[in-house]
């Protein structure tokens, strides 16, 4: 008698089903106290955890401060009640489910609320609390998205985000380009992502997926991958093998690194990731200043110092890797971190809210502990209660 022939899970799809998301999962590798096991359920019970096998298997377990443990294990830090859910108050600029037009050629498209694993540091946290969902969920959701679109013919470009729009079935990220790809004053499509970094076998396995976008990249209407790598040991020979074959694919890949306390926030670490993304072909585009997120405030570097690092960081780099931007994404546009001299430091928005205030240089007087953009200016963000 024969036997059934079963389909082979590929490796990606294993590792999502097996992912640590609980703290029984945790204590297998990590040793908890009675308390920590009962303040670290509450924590997980507000923001849940969820690593890849893949990714759990890089963490130097004898090592307490190793930095990929920092970015995926939580701590209960979280409890705090100092910083917000909506830094950069992307409420206000939502137009509806899933779609925000902060600057006036650039949408986002909030399509997924879900990621291969979950950044401790993450700026919308919110998306996973168990309030209303701000993704586009459905596809009646999505038409209503699109007509939006097609309306503000100012926009030329798209950022697919969420959550990670690569946690998406094949089939729904091709429709979603399709239809994208009908606009016609749509020329850039971003897909943000972390999954190279997270899960490499979605992209290294799946040729369909490869496929389906490289079908919509034209010649002048591009696809751009913005990666999001924080530390050089996240660049394996798996990461690297995913980048590779979307650039094979005639992908345009970009990446951000956000600056972590305890983790990259030291400046031959940020040269040696910058330098090593430039050697595979990945441009550095931003180093964000970690946003204060609930809870995040241990991850958080002052801005004298983050200055300080990126400069440092930037003696031993090539042009290529110096073309990275400093930058605050602030409620009111990207600032960017220009310089410091003295008790002044030197700013410029990047890009604003306001179309006016594009270009906008101004100076400000540093405070000593100050870590975002509101310490400055003596701001500060209400701190607003979970949904």
């Amino acid at each position: 008698m024969k036997q059934k022939n079963h389909e082979k899970v590929p490796r990606w799809k294993h590792e999502l089903r097996n992912s640590i998301r609980t703290i029984d999962d945790l204590k297998k590798k990590v040793k908890l106290t009675e308390e920590e096991e009962i303040k670290l359920s509450e924590v997980i019970r507000i923001f849940p955890m969820q690593i890849t096998p893949y990714y759990f298997n890089l963490i130097n377990w004898k090592d307490p401060k190793d930095p990929l443990r920092k970015m995926v294990i939580p701590t209960i830090d979280e409890l705090s009640r100092e910083g917000s859910l909506d830094t950069s108050k992307e409420r206000e600029i939502t137009m509806l489910r899933g779609v925000q037009h902060k600057y006036s050629p650039t949408a986002l498209f909030l399509i997924s609320d879900a990621c291969a694993s979950y950044c401790r540091f993450c700026f919308r946290k919110r998306l996973r609390i168990g309030g209303p969902t701000e993704v586009i969920e459905h596809q009646k959701h999505l038409k209503k998205a699109l007509g939006y679109l097609r309306k503000h013919k100012e926009i030329d470009n798209v950022l697919l985000t969420g959550g990670d729009p690569l946690m998406l079935s094949d089939e729904w990220l091709d429709f979603i380009l399709r239809e994208l790809r009908k606009i016609k004053h749509i020329k850039i499509i971003r897909i943000g992502t972390r999954t190279p970094a997270y899960l490499p076998y979605r992209i290294i396995e799946d040729l369909k997926l490869r496929k389906i976008i490289s079908k919509y990249n034209k010649k002048d209407k591009r696809i751009y991958f913005i990666v999001h790598f924080n530390h050089p040991r996240e660049l394996t020979k798996e990461a690297i093998t995913s980048l590779k074959l979307l650039i094979e694919e005639g992908i345009l890949i970009k990446n951000q690194t956000v600056l972590l306390k305890g983790i990259n926030d030291n400046p031959k670490i940020i040269r040696d990731l910058f330098n090593k993304l430039t050697y595979i072909g990945v441009a550095p585009y931003y180093l964000f200043q970690c946003r204060p997120v609930r809870g995040s405030k241990i991850f958080q570097v002052k801005l004298k110092e983050g200055y300080s690092i990126f400069e440092e960081a930037k003696k031993e780099m090539s042009g290529l890797a110096k073309t990275a931007r400093y930058i605050m994404s602030h409620s009111t546009g990207k600032i960017e971190i220009v310089g410091i001299r003295d008790d002044k430091i030197y700013l410029k928005y990047h890009q604003a809210k306001n179309p006016k205030d594009i270009g906008k240089f101004f100076s400000l007087k540093l405070k000593k502990n100050a870590l975002w953009f509101d310490d400055l200016t003596g701001e500060f963000i209400k701190d607003d209660a979970l949904e």
